[in-house]
């Protein structure tokens, strides 16, 4: 059985627990409770934790080098079980997708994502699936403090349906592939 390594990408500590930036732990945390996956053992500079769900055996990090620095993370986890980059699925925030929608990609650049950009230079390239969850974009404001503030009472009251949306998402790819996940799910508003 392949494994694959599925990445949450976030800011570690309770101070960030609830920021858009940490949209990736959160999905990460809702796959292994729906995994019975304990992510909990400290390795690779992040919290992991293996197991098998539906046929699949799943590697689950969550780096905690803070997010400019989680290719660090990634590629001790991907050395170690000498994975190639089509083993790699990155969950991360996103700014240019709107609030309860996600998109499936493969390849592609960081956009200004500082996580994705430390990714593409700790793994020498763009080429691994990444699924981007929207946050959306500033009314007004700095895209920095943004992507650090917590979500607003009534994006945090819809989290739980766009978690398991993503979830549902997660679980296509598993079973079905890249291509036909990314036909059913890109674009879809998750709250409706």
């Amino acid at each position: 059985m392949a494994a694959k390594l599925i990445v949450g990408l976030g800011n570690p500590g309770t101070k960030y627990l609830w920021t858009r930036h940490n949209a990736g732990f959160m999905v990460l945390d809702r796959l292994a409770q729906e995994a019975g996956i304990q992510v909990t053992r400290k390795s690779f500079s992040g919290m992991f934790g293996e197991g098998d769900y539906r046929g699949n055996r799943l590697l689950l990090l969550k780096p905690q080098t803070f997010m400019n620095l989680s290719g660090r993370s990634v590629q001790e986890a991907m050395q170690f079980y000498k994975l190639s980059p089509s083993d790699l699925l990155v969950i991360h925030d996103e700014l240019d997708i709107p609030f309860g929608k996600i998109k499936l990609k493969e390849g592609g650049g960081h956009g200004g994502h500082n996580g994705l950009r430390s990714l593409q230079q700790h793994l020498g390239g763009r080429q691994f699936a990444r699924v981007r969850v929207g946050i959306g974009r500033p009314e007004d404001g700095d895209a920095a403090d943004y992507v650090l503030s917590p979500f607003r009472k009534e994006e945090l009251s819809s989290l739980p349906r766009l978690l398991d949306g993503v979830v549902e998402l997660l679980e296509m790819v598993l079973a079905e592939g890249l291509p036909k996940a990314m036909s059913l799910f890109n674009n879809r508003d998750l709250l409706v």
